[in-house]
């Protein structure tokens, strides 16, 4: 069956009328008629071909990255706005669509002015009626256009585009015979007084500021997909022919003077003045058509998608194609205003920056989707480069500076508060945007970074898996479970079902469903998540170890206490208590037993939040600091900003002042501000005594075997009784709170770095030296071969002073090759304690030392042999 709504294909325009022709005949505007000979007579040739090619350059890289988008989705009405809201999310995409619609409202009065003010120079004697009546009569005349319909005004655009080819073929043909290649020659640089390179620019910039009017019709193509790519392009690549060409024929023809002083040097030049006349009538009715066909169809699209409730009467759309008349209404409304104040000089800079911004985000927003690299990217445009469209978005914030940093600001500005207040406002996502690929991808590239670093005591952070199996203990479970995160882990809200086949799948979305609502109900930041089986303790044991990805694994479980019964019951079957705990806290997770009942709850509510206390009962082990690391991730929650911790334990073999000194040490080296309480005893009497009062009591808890016991070793009802909210713990491995950057893993590893780089060092200089002691004693052999043999009592002493030479240079050769092995011996052993943390380095080639020393002179005495199996030591 054919989805697609029934639309005559006649309603829908083709990629000449619907996005080339717009297009053209925008950039083909009055500024080409009015204004480029002025440029060319101000800055000269060279700089004037510059100014053409930085301009153009942005719409290059535009039209690509509107050309990859384009083929990425199927593109409906709205033009910049859709694209740009699809990728960057609704509040972007409402601000840049509602400032777009304005900015287009506005430019149909300053395009009218301009017809009007162009048509009273023209008219012999000048006009009775001023440029605003005029603007007036133009405006009205366009209305009828737009209200008929995008297929009337398309064919008078077709009266305009015959106008405009008329007018530039009298430019070419009266001026290519004029041209002078001295002229060119005098042309080429410019007067040194004259206005600066951007102030120029920015007089030419707006030429260039036409090219995604064909995207304003989206929703009127027949083929969005190949007509945005195509029809834009096109336009773009003619209008820089025509430009430069222009501006060579204006060179080569007249003088610099005339340029600069003359705004209607064209009529000089051109074959039939009259048509050039005819140019600046159709250059300036053609924009004003474009941007009231653009207005309102941006408008529609804003209305159509939900995001200001106010605008919901312009979703409507009259005819077949859908015309957007209450837009044009409202559009015609502005422009309207506009054209009575007649204040343009106030409104075109912020106009033109609107437009530049558009452009940018458009830029970004490819760039944005492409980084994200979401496998739904897949746009059919050959030629598209992200980095294209990152260069692109830089252009359009280096044209915005340029041209007139106090209207790029307020056009910023303006874009930003509206960005804000849908941020506030628009709370319902309605379209899938870029924004969760670009999320997703920068989660992989930051969990692949951290798979590269060693693990540190300063990194960690409590991933909870809280279980939580009654629905009306849920919501305390869930709130309390938020808090221990501290706004810096993450919790996951698991439901298990013992069920197997289409009904357990069946009660498995049921269970994730109930979850989810409880979570959205508080607003809380957790994620759901509800598995099925058939062996409920396999399914638990197997879900603490493997839950997470890469380094996000689970380090912590939290469950209610069930003081009624020591059974929990999942999926229908009782299942010992303990059991399940024992499960978690093998697979090296922390535990954590909420003991609290609606009253405790209630209580809670009732102190004041600048009252509330956090009572954590010490035991210096690691079950201590885990409580007291997550006593103080509390306070970083709402509510408990000013909550006091209270660090209560039992004097040792020191007095209570000493254990107090000794505590408040250990508490500023942790940086956890907390009063330490000492006491000379502590059983279950005191606990009830001290904590009775506290807002939330932190207190240990044990596993003995099948039996879960108190800090003193009894039965933990016996300890709940008369206390507020508790929270018993069991800490799986510990965390170090006063761990310093240096130490841990990271310490080892940079100490095991520093030894391996200097035993390195000193195998390198050591084989040196040993390959040194070998050849000096290589030349005492020699020498000793070329000794006297007469048996004279001289040649006798010679050669006894040889042989003795000799020998200490093999004596010094075995030494300098013994030192040599133990340093290589070190240097490995360096090595192998690198790769144990972790670290694989390939260590150089060995001095092969045992080969050296076997080419080395052999010694007279056997004495002097070196066992092979020495047990070498690491010298001082």
């Amino acid at each position: 069956m054919n989805n697609k709504a029934a639309e005559p294909n006649g309603s829908k325009l083709g990629t000449f009328a619907g996005v080339f022709t717009p297009s053209i005949l925008t950039i083909l505007g009055i500024i080409l008629f009015l204004r480029l000979g002025y440029v060319v007579g101000e800055a000269g040739l060279w700089k004037v071909l510059i100014i053409i090619g930085l301009a153009n350059a942005i719409s290059v890289l535009t039209s690509v990255s509107l050309s990859a988008v384009a083929t990425n989705m199927k593109v409906k009405g709205g033009g910049d706005y859709y694209l740009i809201s699809r990728t960057l999310g609704l509040e972007f995409g409402g601000a840049i669509g509602l400032v777009l619609f304005l900015a287009q409202s506005v430019s149909i009065a300053f395009y009218c002015i301009g017809f009007g003010e162009a048509l009273e120079g023209i008219l012999p004697g000048g006009s009775a009626l001023s440029p605003r009546m005029i603007a007036l009569i133009a405006m009205s005349l366009l209305f009828v256009f737009a209200w008929l319909g995008a297929d009337v005004a398309t064919k008078f655009q077709f009266v305009v585009m015959a106008l405009l080819v008329l007018a530039l073929a009298s430019f070419f043909i009266g001026g290519l015979p004029q041209v002078k290649g001295s002229t060119l020659a005098q042309n080429w640089t410019g007067p040194s007084n004259g206005p600066g390179f951007w102030i120029l620019f920015a007089i030419f910039f707006p030429a260039v500021t036409g090219f995604t009017q064909g995207v304003s019709m989206s929703g009127d193509l027949k083929d969005p997909i190949k007509s945005l790519p195509r029809g834009t392009f096109a336009a773009v690549f003619l209008s820089i022919a025509v430009y430069f060409g222009a501006a060579m024929v204006f060179a080569a023809t007249s003088s610099l003077d005339v340029l600069s002083k003359d705004y209607s040097a064209m009529q000089k030049v051109a074959k039939w003045p009259v048509l050039i006349d005819a140019g600046v009538v159709a250059a300036t009715l053609s924009s004003a058509m474009a941007s009231f066909l653009g207005a309102p169809r941006i408008l529609q699209s804003l209305a159509q998608d939900k995001i200001f409730p106010f605008l919901t009467p312009f979703a409507k759309g009259e005819g077949a194609s859908g015309n957007p008349r209450r837009g044009v209404l409202l559009a015609a409304g502005i422009a309207l205003i506009t054209v009575l104040t007649g204040n343009l000089n106030l409104i075109a800079p912020v106009v033109s920056m609107f437009f530049l911004i558009s452009y940018g985000l458009l830029n970004y927003a490819t760039y944005f989707e492409a980084k994200a690299s979401s496998p739904s990217f897949r746009p059919t445009f050959q030629f598209f480069n992200k980095n294209y469209s990152l260069l692109g978005f830089l252009a359009c914030l280096g044209a915005m500076l340029a041209i007139d940093p106090k209207a790029g600001a307020a056009a910023i500005a303006v874009l930003f508060a509206i960005h804000q207040y849908l941020l506030r406002t628009a709370h319902t996502e309605r379209w899938a945007d870029g924004q969760r690929s670009h999320h997703l991808q920068e989660m992989r590239k930051h969990l692949l970074a951290t798979v590269n670093e060693p693990e540190h005591y300063r990194d960690w952070r409590p991933y909870i898996l809280v279980f939580t199996e009654r629905p009306d203990r849920r919501a305390n479970l869930l709130r309390f479970s938020s808090w221990l995160e501290g706004k810096s882990g993450t919790v996951t809200a698991v439901h298990v079902i013992e069920k197997s086949g289409a009904v357990g799948y069946k009660m498995k979305q049921e269970a994730e469903e109930e979850l989810r609502q409880a979570i959205a109900e508080q607003k809380l930041p957790i994620f759901p998540l509800a598995i099925r089986t058939s062996d409920v303790q396999t399914s638990l044991e197997t879900l603490v170890q493997c839950f997470g990805i890469g380094p996000f694994k689970a380090n912590t479980a939290v469950l209610n206490w069930f003081e009624e019964k020591r059974y929990s019951t999942v999926g229908g079957r009782e299942i010992p208590y303990s059991r399940n705990l024992r499960i978690a806290f093998r697979a090296g997770v922390n535990i954590v037993l909420l003991a609290a009942g609606e009253e405790e709850w209630a209580a809670l509510d009732a102190i004041p939040k600048e009252d509330r206390r956090i009572d954590v009962w010490w035991k210096d082990d690691a079950t201590g600091r885990l409580m007291l690391l997550l006593a103080y991730l509390i306070t970083r929650n709402s509510g408990w900003e000013n909550a006091k911790i209270r660090v209560l334990a039992q004097a040792g073999k020191e007095d209570e002042k000493e254990a107090v000194m000794i505590m408040s040490d250990f508490l500023q080296e942790a940086r956890i501000k907390a009063e330490p309480v000492v006491l000379s005893k502590v059983d279950p009497q005191a606990v009830r005594e001290e904590s009775g009062d506290a807002a939330l009591v932190f207190s240990p808890f044990r596993l003995h075997y099948n039996q879960l016991q108190n800090q003193f070793g009894g039965k933990i009802e016996d300890l709940l009784n008369k206390l507020p909210i508790v929270a018993l713990v069991l800490a799986s491995h510990d965390v170090d709170l006063t761990a310093q950057p240096d130490e841990g893993e990271a310490g080892k590893l940079a100490a095991a770095m520093d030894e391996y780089e200097a035993c390195l060092k000193k195998a390198q200089s050591l084989e040196h030296d040993a390959e040194m002691a070998r050849e000096e004693a290589l030349k005492a052999e020699t020498r000793l071969l070329d000794c006297p043999t007469e048996n004279t009592e001289e040649a006798a002493a010679q050669r006894a002073a040889m042989v003795k030479q000799a020998q200490e240079a093999r004596d010094e050769a075995a030494k300098a090759f013994k030192k040599s092995a133990k340093a290589e011996a070190r240097l490995q052993e360096a090595a192998r304690i690198m790769e144990s943390l972790g670290l694989t380095i390939k260590a150089p080639q060995a001095p092969q030392t045992e080969k050296k020393q076997s080419e080395a002179p052999a010694e007279d005495s056997e004495n002097n042999e070196t066992p092979e199996n020495e047990n070498i030591e690491p010298e001082d």
